[in-house]
C-alpha cells in the first residue's frame, strides 16, 4: 500500500537544506532526524549522502507509514532503516545500540515552532547525552532575532500558530541557544535561508 504523504514545504526547502548539510563534514555513521514528518527529506538526503545512514523518526503512525512508503518507493530498503517511534518529550529516547555507537549528528526540521517549549528543552537534553564532543545538532525553521520577527509574514505565521495552540510559536534564537549551551552546545553557524527561515548548526563541546 502506498502511504506516502506529500508536504509542499518539504519540496520547497529540501534543496537548500541539502546545501547546508553538504558544508558539514559528514563521516560514516548515522544521522538521526527528529520529527521526520512525511519522510520526503529523509529519502532525498539518504540518496544525496550515501556515505551516511539516515535514521528518520516520528511519533505519529501516519508519518511513520509515509516514511516507510517513501523508503520503499525510492528503493532504499537496504540503505535506510525504518523510522523510529520517538516522541521528543518522552526521555530517554529508545535508540538502537548501533545508532548510539556511530551517531554523527541530529537534525530537526520545522519542529520546535509547532511543539511546546518543553520539546525544545528535551531535544537539547537528549541530544547532549547522545552526541559526543565535536558532533552536531542542526535546526531549521523560522526564528525571532533579539525577540523580533524578521518579516511581517513570520509575525502573521507566529500568530496563526498560537491560535492553533497557545504553547506553539516562533522561538527566539537567543533563548534556543541558551538552552543549547546548558547542554554542552555552542552555536557554530547561523545561515539565512529562503522564505525567512534559518539553519542553525550547534556543535557539542566539553562542559
Amino acid at each position: 500500500m502506498d502511504n506516502r504523504l506529500f508536504f509542499p514545504a518539504t519540496e520547497r526547502n529540501r534543496e537548500c537544506i541539502g546545501e547546508v548539510l553538504s558544508t558539514i563534514l559528514l563521516t560514516r555513521g548515522f544521522i538521526l532526524e527528529i520529527g521526520s514528518g512525511s519522510g520526503e527529506h529523509g529519502v532525498v538526503f539518504q540518496k544525496n549522502f550515501p556515505e551516511i545512514t539516515w535514521q528518520s523518526s516520528d511519533p505519529e503512525l501516519i508519518h511513520r507509514n509515509s516514511i516507510s512508503s517513501w523508503i520503499e518507493h525510492e528503493e532504499l530498503n537496504f540503505q535506510m532503516p525504518q523510522p523510529l517511534n520517538i516522541d521528543v518529550e518522552k526521555i530517554p529516547w529508545e535508540i538502537p545500540s548501533e545508532l548510539m555507537v556511530s551517531l554523527q549528528g541530529i537534525i530537526s526540521i520545522n519542529m520546535i515552532h509547532i511543539a511546546s517549549w518543553n520539546c525544545t528543552t528535551s531535544l537539547f537534553n537528549e541530544s547532549g547525552k547522545l552526541l559526543n564532543n565535536g558532533k552536531f545538532l542542526m535546526l531549521y525553521g523560522p526564528f525571532k532575532i533579539d525577540n523580533k520577527h524578521i518579516s511581517h509574514s513570520n509575525e502573521l505565521f507566529d500568530s496563526s500558530l498560537k491560535m492553533q495552540n497557545k504553547s506553539w510559536g516562533v522561538r527566539d534564537l537567543r533563548e534556543v541557544s541558551k538552552e543549547a549551551a546548558k547542554n554542552g552546545f555552542i552555536e557554530e553557524k547561523l545561515i539565512r535561508m529562503p522564505a525567512y527561515n534559518f539553519s542553525v548548526i550547534y556543535r557539542k563541546v566539553s562542559l
